[in-house]
């Protein structure tokens, strides 16, 4: 597989401490940012694409993989948590925000790609 895109997001739950609504948030955030004429332009179909998140915040054990895998519109997603994002507390109210990151990638087998535009 050869990964042909790769977009950045954050996502944040300002009171609900909720991990999977703030990286909800991230994907979001990052595919919000990408357009890709390419399957249009060389005829190729979406299911060929296999999309990878990896997801960024402070617990990874309290987020729902498999719920953030079904909001991908396209292609074959998988989910991976990871230790990172930033949880902040307000000193004043002892309010947690969560704040996710997430890196969404993107692949297709090199070879469809290449007997494509040949």
């Amino acid at each position: 597989m050869q990964r042909f895109i790769i977009e950045m997001g954050m996502g944040n739950d300002q009171y609900g401490q909720d991990y999977t609504k703030a990286a909800s948030r991230a994907i979001e955030d990052a595919i919000r940012h990408s357009a890709i004429p390419l399957f249009d332009t060389l005829g190729l179909s979406h299911d060929m694409m296999e999309v990878r998140v990896t997801i960024g915040v402070q617990k990874p054990d309290r987020l729902d993989c498999a719920a953030l895998v079904t909001a991908l519109p396209r292609g074959k997603a998988q989910v991976k948590a990871v230790q990172g994002g930033l949880n902040v507390t307000n000193p004043d109210t002892g309010n947690t925000t969560v704040i996710a990151t997430a890196a969404v990638e993107a692949f297709l087998p090199a070879d469809a790609v290449r007997s494509a535009v040949s």
